[in-house]
């Protein structure tokens, strides 16, 4: 049996990565070192999509109505720690964002008068929108906006929130006591 002709060895190479590529093994972008591993969701499955964005974000901007002068009934954003899921392989997230809050905190006080809020992420807060060249602003740099309030969670979901939150934020394990902390999730109306 006689070698293949020396083009079809070429073909291997190029076949070999776009079989790799279709199994999700490559990095999205950059250099094979980059790390950058991200693989969202087909853009017409948006609660997939909002979904993934959830997991991939460590925090968030939370906007509340201002309780406070001069600004009351203004909108007022803050920046929160958020987890949807301990940290894990990707897809290991819920979608439902869970806060780490203490009373003391200036827009907690303003939930405490109008639980309403709304909460913003963005694949811009990870390495992906940059390595692709994609500004923050750009519809291809996914970002999500969720409208709706913050609740306090107790028992088994409060236990859920524990460990998600401390698994990507382990800093606040230490954090005061005396500040009275507690566990919410951003009800999603």
């Amino acid at each position: 049996m006689s070698a293949p002709p020396r083009s079809q060895w070429l073909l291997l190479p190029g076949l070999l990565l776009v079989l790799l590529d279709l199994q999700g093994l490559l990095p999205v972008s950059g250099s094979p070192s980059s790390g950058c591993r991200l693989r969202i969701p087909p853009h017409d499955q948006v609660a997939r999509v909002a979904r993934f964005v959830a997991h991939q974000c460590d925090w968030a901007s939370m906007a509340t109505i201002s309780s406070h002068q001069p600004v009351i009934g203004q909108p007022f954003s803050n920046t929160f720690s958020v987890s949807d899921g301990p940290e894990g392989p990707e897809g290991s997230g819920t979608g439902q964002p869970y806060l780490y809050l203490t009373r003391m905190e200036i827009s907690v006080q303003d939930l405490q008068v109008n639980s309403a809020a709304s909460l913003s992420m963005s694949l811009a807060q990870t390495d992906y929108c940059r390595q692709q060249g994609f500004d923050p602003q750009s519809p291809l740099c996914a970002h999500i906006i969720l409208s709706g309030s913050v609740v306090e969670v107790n028992g088994t979901e409060a236990d859920f929130a524990k460990k998600s939150l401390f698994s990507r934020h382990p800093e606040m394990i230490d954090w005061p006591s005396d500040h009275d902390w507690f566990f919410c999730k951003f009800n999603i109306t």
